[in-house]
């Protein structure tokens, strides 16, 4: 287990630390070092950039302007224990992203994958990865892409 801090991208104040994770696992690391958002308290921060420093994990972040949380539905199945990722729709001039697919994970590796991949494919259809977050909010990771097929 580990230490992981989420530090405010502000140089003028020391980069503060937001939040942080005593006794996180490394597997949870990597698949938030593959998150471009975090959204937290129902405020999205935008990541900028990733470190390793001795004895701790470093995720810079500042909060987004051009983002907001989104009230979409919790669900029972939606629990820290297993992995979640769900498959939004990223549509441009809208504030709800329609769902296409939920994935359950066992295996850390598995998400990670998915997070990292640039297409997934559902009944046929490619989609194209434009970001991915992780909603601490609702407990799940989010894979946003546009229909390429």
């Amino acid at each position: 287990m580990v230490r992981l801090e989420y530090r405010l991208l502000d140089e003028a104040n020391g980069y503060p630390v937001l939040f942080y994770y005593d006794q996180i696992g490394k597997d949870e690391v990597s698949l938030r070092f593959a998150c471009d958002y975090l959204v937290k308290g129902h405020v999205v921060y935008e990541k900028t950039s990733c470190a390793v420093e001795p004895g701790c994990y470093v995720i810079y972040v500042k909060r987004s302007t051009e983002e907001q949380a989104v009230d979409y539905e919790k669900t029972e199945a939606a629990r820290w224990g297993s992995i979640q990722i769900e498959l939004r729709e990223y549509r441009d001039g809208v504030s709800v992203y329609p769902l296409v697919h939920t994935y359950y994970f066992k295996d850390d590796d598995d998400a990670l994958l998915h997070l990292q991949s640039d297409y997934l494919y559902v009944d046929g259809r490619e989609w194209e990865k434009t970001s991915t977050e992780v909603d601490e909010d609702r407990r799940v990771y989010v894979f946003y892409a546009l229909s390429a097929s």
